[in-house]
């Protein structure tokens, strides 16, 4: 794939800046849905079409599948680790012992122990994409590692090709992330756009800070840098930086497109019925509690908050932590290089925790569970054998990146909970029963939502795929 001319890096320079503010609609030479979309609601002898609504929960950094889903008590001690696996109240289902609370609730939850997703770099990058988008990463994952930029020519966001079928949400937009767009700039991750589907089809990205967990800005807009809280209460200027920015790409976007999507942008920001559904402060306190005290926690009570205001894609992705970076070699987030077990117990799984729990719990309190599919993922597993060599090695018990085996859990929407599909090595290293790929659970989560038109344009009016690869796993719904 060639990304070297200069028509290429405008358009790229005009994605780029569309995708930051969440709102920009640009024809950019790319691909559009065909006009005949898939209905709303489909109906099918295999148990999908059900979900109405998505909530997609991404572990940044790549969690470990081995020491939470995917325990093995019998394997070697430098693989097995200090964790031991517990019972759940699924029958013969068993998951790490440091995610109680989630025991509680795999009744409702499936487990695919099986995805190889192996990728060229066995790096961030090319696993996000991988796994949000379904495609194998091309060559230049390789050649770029986690320089490689996200381009308007990629293959789009799972969430954006469902938002792309879907009627246009009265009052919201289809496709919302939260509480951060990963990773910090300039290392955006690819795979959580829309890209040749096109920016209009791009989520809106709603930002959260660990410091103040209840406020969430509705839409967060990225235009320049320059854009504090106070000036976007001012209509006016607001107007001006958007004509700014569309002035910068004006050559290959689409005005009167640009103009609609500009205005509608506006109105979602005006609207009461918006700045009510990101309102989480206005939950009562003992649900607030339930779901836990921090930005993540919060997100995922926003979540269902949209659920419930009928938003059919909601993604949110794990917000880091720098204060434990130093503790486990990492961001702050799942990258666990280093004190792998220290970090997993004493920081991230009792946070996740309480947090899952709660949301799948509250889902099926509220009868919203059957109509919401609840995916869990994460762009990698953790290397089975513990000793990263950039944490000391086996003293350093860290775990690497690894992504030729993970687990990816679901709930709702259909799926059956209370099973497992598909089964790793003896030392959780590689598929072996049942082996799938991302492309299968994406096109899982599009059978779960009644999408089976994955007809797309390109420039040319030429009809095209969005993705050939994959099946749906049928076996994980019922009747």
């Amino acid at each position: 794939m060639a990304h070297s001319t200069n028509s290429s890096i405008d358009q790229r320079r005009a994605f780029l800046l569309a995708s930051a503010t969440g709102l920009a609609g640009l024809s950019l030479g790319s691909s559009r849905p065909l006009i005949a979309k898939t209905p709303d609601r489909l109906t099918n002898n295999l148990g999908g079409g059900k979900a109405k609504s998505v909530i997609l929960f991404f572990l940044c950094g790549g969690s470990s599948h081995i020491d939470m889903w995917d325990l093995k008590p019998d394997a070697p001690s430098e693989y097995r680790g200090p964790f031991s696996p517990i019972a759940t109240s699924a029958h013969g289902v068993t998951i790490g012992e440091h995610l109680p609370l989630t025991a509680k609730q795999m009744h409702h939850l499936a487990i695919v122990r099986s995805v190889g997703a192996s990728v060229n770099t066995n790096d961030h990058h090319a696993g996000y994409y991988y796994q949000l988008t379904g495609h194998a990463p091309d060559p230049t994952f390789l050649s770029q590692g986690n320089d490689r930029r996200p381009y308007a020519d990629d293959w789009p966001f799972m969430g954006s090709v469902v938002g792309s079928r879907r009627t246009l949400h009265p009052n919201l937009p289809n496709v919302i992330t939260l509480p951060h767009q990963p990773s910090k700039a300039p290392y955006t991750r690819p795979g959580q756009f829309a890209a040749k589907l096109g920016v209009e089809y791009d989520p809106f990205y709603v930002s959260g800070s660990l410091a103040e967990p209840l406020k969430f800005q509705a839409p967060a807009l990225a235009l320049s840098g320059d854009v504090t809280p106070e000036m976007l209460q001012s209509r006016k200027v607001l107007l001006g930086k958007l004509d700014h920015a569309r002035a910068e790409f004006e050559e290959v976007a689409s005005l009167r497109t640009w103009k609609q999507h500009q205005q509608r942008t506006i109105d979602l920001m005006m609207s009461s019925s918006t700045t009510h559904a990101f309102d989480v402060a206005s939950e009562p306190e003992s649900v607030r509690e339930r779901y836990g005290k921090t930005v993540n926690s919060m997100s995922l009570l926003l979540a269902r908050r949209l659920v419930e205001a009928e938003v059919p894609f909601i993604t949110v992705f794990w917000k880091e932590n720098e204060a434990i970076a130093d503790k486990c070699k990492s961001a702050g987030g799942w990258d666990t290089h280093g004190n792998n077990f220290g970090c997993l117990k004493e920081n991230l799984l009792p946070e996740f925790d309480q947090a899952f729990s709660a949301l799948v719990e509250d889902l099926h309190q509220r009868g919203l569970l059957d109509q919401t599919l609840v995916m869990l993922t994460s762009e990698m597993g953790r290397k089975p054998k513990i000793g990263d060599p950039r944490s000391g090695g086996p003293g350093g018990a860290g775990r690497d990146h690894w992504t030729h085996c993970m687990s990816v859990v679901m709930g709702g929407g259909g799926i059956q909970g209370g099973q497992t599909y598909g089964s790793s090595d003896r030392y959780a290293e590689y598929p072996s029963e049942h082996p799938v790929t991302p492309a299968d659970i994406a096109k899982t989560v599009y059978h779960a939502m009644g999408v089976e038109d994955l007809q797309a344009r390109d420039s040319q009016g030429r009809p095209y795929h969005l993705l050939e690869e994959g099946k749906p796993i049928t076996t994980l719904f019922g009747s």
